[in-house]
């Protein structure tokens, strides 16, 4: 499940926000692209937006909380104990003269009939696809790979503000340059020296002699 937003701000989040490139929202059915305040942020800041974000993400915990046996057996026994307190309530007398609500209304998980397990990519509800070989986290491809490429990001930020990852990056970028097409001293240093009289004959042709 997705941050909805980054809960601190340091000096290094305040000097690269102006550096990073416009994104898009990770949730399902928005589309907003919006300007980035710090590197791992995946939602665009409008409310309704982050209000459906915190829904999937309750929904999302909720059906893992069903998945535990002890969980459900809690959530039994608190069953048990709400229908038995209402049905004590009904048999006094004082609440026979109470009217029941017009619209006492349900909650929001139960509002929408979802799939025992959807998909992993916020604000989606559509079941994942069914597989024989490993188990799914996704309902199609589309989700995947746009979770994936927010993973991607934030894995490449992560590993860049390290030695390791700025001594890749240096080599990633003079590979870059060394294949960039019209630029004729490109292939200079991998180029082999030309054969002939500085080249690998004459050299083995002094060996020779110097054997003989």
């Amino acid at each position: 499940m997705g941050r909805v937003q980054n809960t601190f701000n340091n000096d290094r989040n305040s000097t690269t926000a102006g550096r990073l490139p416009p994104r898009l929202c990770l949730r399902k059915h928005c589309g907003n692209r919006f300007q980035p305040s710090c590197w791992n942020q995946r939602y665009c800041q409008h409310p309704d937006c982050l209000r459906e974000v915190r829904r999937w993400q309750a929904a999302k915990r909720q059906r893992r909380r069903r998945e535990s046996p002890q969980q459900r057996q809690q959530h039994a026994q608190a069953e048990r104990q709400r229908r038995k307190q209402k049905k004590q309530q009904a048999t006094l007398p004082n609440t026979a003269t109470k009217q029941p609500p017009s619209d006492p209304g349900r909650a929001w998980s139960r509002s929408k009939t979802s799939f025992e397990d959807f998909c992993d990519r916020p604000g989606c509800y559509e079941a994942r696809r069914s597989s024989s070989r490993a188990s799914t986290r996704y309902c199609s491809d589309a989700c995947r790979q746009a979770l994936r490429r927010v993973t991607d990001r934030e894995r490449k930020w992560l590993r860049r503000n390290t030695s390791a990852g700025r001594f890749k990056r240096r080599l990633e970028y003079q590979r870059r340059a060394e294949n960039t097409p019209g630029d004729p001293g490109a292939h200079s240093e991998n180029t082999p020296p030309a054969r002939g009289g500085g080249g690998a004959d004459a050299f083995v042709g002094r060996r020779l002699f110097a054997v003989f």
